[in-house]
Parts: C-alpha cells; structure tokens; sequence
C-alpha cells in the first residue's frame, strides 16, 4: 500500500473520480465526509458502487466505517460487508483490543455473507484519541487481519485541546510528531505497515511531495491523499528507484553466497544484519510495486 485515496461515501460521482485515480487503495469513508442524517443513504449508494465497480478498478477497496463507540459500527459492517470490500478502515482505535472487537464482528458478517473467515483486513487508525496514541505497543499480535497502522492529527488536537496540530511553518508540533513516531514504531512491532497520515492542503504540492519524501525516510510505507492529485506524488515518493532495488538484491545475493553470515563484504564496505533486514523489506515494497531487480 503506498497511496490510499479517500473518497466520500455518498458521491457516485467522487467515488468514480476516486476509483480511477490510480491509488493503491481506495477507502470509501462512511464517517467524517457523510453527515449524521445521510448515514443510512451513504451505506446504500457506497455498498451498490462497490458491487458494481469490485471487478473494474486494480485498486483494493477500503471502508472507514463509524468507529466502535457511535454505536454505528455494526449497521456500515452490515451494509458493506456483502459487497465485499477488501478492508475496513477502524477509527479512532484505542488499542488492539478495538481491533480483536472489530475482527470478531466481520467475522459474524462475512459467515453471513458466504464470505471467507479472515479474508477482510482491518486498517486501524491509532491516534486520534489519547488513549490510542498510549496503547500503540497493544497492536502487536492482536489480530491476524491487521493490514498495517496509521494516524491521524485532527481527531487527535479536539481528543487534547490542542489549538492547531502544525506550527507556523506547517510541520507538525511535538505531540503529533510523538503521535507520528509511536505509529511507525507500532507498526515496527506488530510487523506490519506504517501508513502516513493526509496532507490536508491539496494545493500545495510542494510541501506535500517533501512530507511524502520525509515520511517515506522515516519508515512509513505509504501515504493517504484527500484528492487525486495526490495519489501520482505519493507512488513516485514511496516506489524504491532501480537503483535502491539493484543495491539491495546486491545485498541479500552477497549474503546467500556466503552462507547468511552475520556480516558480508561488498565492493570493500561490510554490511551486516540490519543491512539485510532494511534490504528485504525494500524489495518487498518494490515487488508490491511491481519492480524487480
């Protein structure tokens, strides 16, 4: 995954936009995009969309339902699950324990569907309460359906009072920026993605393509965007160049020959396991990507 696109869940005509924008991911939101007195419309137009397009677009297909405590939750799941979404997008997570809730409710729905058990993913954005930004270690081993981790930093600065989540400069202040770093670093434990939060200003893409460039630096995998214009910024961002391919098969080549030593040489600089280990996980990107060296 490295772009996920929001599209509102009540647009036909966003959700067509949305589904050919190219994104890796596209998440139908049920939630902040659709007011409270369109819920029910929104879950009927976003499950016939699905339906109709599953079988049209590359893009694998997300829903962010209402989170656990709206008491909404089971009424999104009931509506998308049949149409058979590849994920489902959780909220306001405050934990894994949130995760297991939401992992033991899909798998009512999809025995209700004729679906498969565990066959949808569960996408849980981690931060946007205090409590979750304090429970990011409780993710590791919660769930067999986690896809990865994300956060957010609106939801968040309501969660603590915080007058604005940016400084003047428009980079993240210290408490989002611990926000953004425990997320990287529970996806680290649990083994799974890490995904950046949006960018909230589409027209600038300047600022926007050096936070993708900074982000994927820092661990994160991928990124979401809030417009398609966003989408071609994050692939290019977050897909390794050839040359970062070429130099990390290098690498796990070296050290196959050698019989996985705990350090190899090559072309006189010595690489050791970590370098290995950074080198798998970017040809595993590069191969979600479609490149190979």
């Amino acid at each position: 995954m490295r772009s996920l696109l929001f599209v509102p869940g009540d647009s036909e005509r966003k959700l067509e936009k949305g589904f050919g924008a190219g994104a890796d991911v596209v998440i139908v939101d049920l939630e902040d995009s659709v007011a409270s007195a369109n819920k029910t419309a929104a879950r009927a137009v976003a499950a016939r969309f699905i339906s109709s397009q599953r079988q049209k677009t590359s893009s694998a297909v997300y829903v962010r339902v209402n989170d656990l405590s709206t008491g909404l939750t089971d009424d999104d799941l009931a509506a998308l699950v049949p149409a058979e979404p590849d994920g489902i997008m959780l909220p306001k997570s405050n934990g894994g324990q949130d995760v297991q809730q939401l992992a033991a409710k899909l798998r009512v729905h999809e025995a209700e569907s004729g679906l498969p058990d565990g066959g949808i993913r569960i996408l849980p954005i981690i931060t946007e309460t205090a409590a979750g930004v304090l429970a990011a270690a409780s993710y590791a081993g919660a769930s067999a359906r986690l896809a990865g981790l994300t956060w957010g930093a609106e939801d968040l600065s309501a969660a603590i009072g915080a007058r604005a989540a940016r400084d003047e400069g428009g980079r993240h202040t210290d408490v989002f920026r611990l926000a953004r770093a425990m997320t990287i670093l529970a996806a680290g434990g649990a083994e799974v993605a890490a995904i950046d939060t949006v960018f909230p200003d589409f027209r600038d893409m300047a600022a926007f393509e050096a936070e993708c460039r900074e982000a994927e630096r820092d661990g994160f995998t991928g990124k979401m965007a809030i417009h398609p214009a966003q989408v071609p910024i994050i692939n290019a961002a977050f897909t390794p160049s050839v040359e970062a391919v070429e130099r990390s098969q290098a690498i796990v080549d070296a050290f196959a020959a050698a019989g996985n030593p705990g350090v190899v040489g090559i072309d006189g600089k010595m690489y050791d396991r970590p370098h290995l280990r950074l080198a798998e996980r970017l040809l595993a990107r590069a191969k979600g990507a479609g490149i190979s060296a």
